[in-house]
């Protein structure tokens, strides 16, 4: 009976090891790598003033960031969503940026200039239009009828509700009544 005791700890270990071997090809995202692409969405900004809201981690050495939104949250700080140009390396994320007082533009001046990118005319989608979300996953594909909140041009990310207005998601613009996300 003795010699069946270690099949289960050798079935455990064979499940771990991949896991462990992948945990360790995380990369770190430094706060300078953040703030070189929030200085790309067309705010000025150190390395210092980039708060971290969690350890950030992606799959490459060097991902691209992109900004996707900025929101004000006082007169002093701002919440910036960030994600990898390709999904499959990072997870999107959050930081907190403090806005120094001298010489640094304010909040509204820094999110309208990121929504300033898209041209009026090339939005396809408007706020209050109804579309559909199409949230994918590993093995996982659900419809979604929602709410558009935000007017947005094609490959842009903007927020969406549910047709009742419960539940709230980030979603990339594909056309006029698609929008998708992933799980």
């Amino acid at each position: 009976m003795k010699r069946y005791a270690f099949i289960p700890v050798l079935a455990l270990a064979a499940v771990l090891a991949p896991a462990a071997a992948q945990a360790q090809s995380r990369i770190p995202i430094t706060a300078a790598r953040i703030a070189s692409a929030i200085n790309g969405a067309g705010m000025q900004i150190t390395a210092d003033q980039v708060t971290l809201l969690a350890d950030v981690a992606a799959t490459a050495p060097s991902p691209v960031l992109l900004v996707e939104s900025m929101q004000p949250l006082n007169g002093q700080r701002m919440k910036v969503r960030l994600s990898c140009a390709d999904n499959a390396q990072c997870l999107p994320f959050l930081v907190l940026v403090r806005l120094g007082p001298s010489g640094a533009p304010s909040p509204t001046a820094a999110v309208a200039a990121l929504r300033a990118e898209a041209d009026p005319k090339s939005l396809v989608v408007r706020a209050g239009a109804r579309a559909t979300l199409l949230l994918d996953g590993a093995h996982v594909h659900i419809r979604i009828a929602v709410v558009c909140l935000e007017s947005g041009a094609a490959g842009q990310t903007i927020r969406v509700a549910s047709a009742d207005h419960r539940q709230t998601y980030m979603a990339r613009v594909v056309d006029q009544a698609v929008l998708k996300a992933s799980l």
